[in-house]
């Protein structure tokens, strides 16, 4: 909706209501009740909804309508997921450096296994706060050296536990790490 001047409006982030007073490209000029005037961005702005507004959309609504609406929905029919693929790790995390950088030209080794385990601590870091469940980070086999940094990394959180990950798919280059929501990070 498009907010113009003389409209009673409210911020999305804090409590004040207003009236529109100016409009300046995409800076909005409101005055709350109190008379105080105030700027925003038009994005944190919203139009306030009246209690008229609210009583008509439902005390006028088509009862017989509704429930037509809702006897017409029919359930949707999902899927079986097989045991095997319900328990595997849908986040994967590629750590090898080439999928990470575009070039490591002029880069140490040293710089190059920083970037890999700030990737991985932050992958972790997302996955432990979307909740997910599973995560796979693939280092590939190597000289071992990724593989015990992130050894390291994992064991610095009590809610983690970690394990190779399942070898017809991964091989031996795959570490899986299981995160469990209850614990303390």
């Amino acid at each position: 909706m498009k907010i113009k001047v003389g409209d009673k409006v409210e911020t999305i982030d804090d409590a004040i209501v207003g009236s529109v007073i100016k409009i300046e490209d995409d800076l909005i000029t409101i005055k709350d009740t109190d008379g105080f005037e105030f700027k925003f961005e038009a994005n944190e702005l919203i139009l306030s909804v009246s209690e008229n507004k609210i009583n008509n959309a439902v005390y006028d609504a088509n009862i017989e309508a509704v429930i037509r609406e809702k006897e017409s929905k029919k359930r949707k029919v999902t899927q079986s997921v097989r045991p095997k693929e319900r328990h595997a790790p849908k986040f994967e995390v590629d750590l090898h450096i080439h999928h990470l950088t575009k070039s490591t030209r002029g880069m140490t080794n040293f710089e190059m296994l920083n970037i890999q385990l700030d990737t991985a601590r932050g992958q972790l870091e997302f996955a432990i706060r979307k909740r997910i469940p599973k995560i796979v980070f693939i280092h590939g086999v190597g000289e071992g050296v990724l593989r015990q940094e992130l050894e390291t990394l994992f064991s610095r959180y009590n809610n983690v536990k970690f394990y190779d990950a399942d070898y017809k798919t991964y091989g031996l280059g795959a570490t899986e790490v299981r995160i469990f929501q209850n614990m303390e990070p």
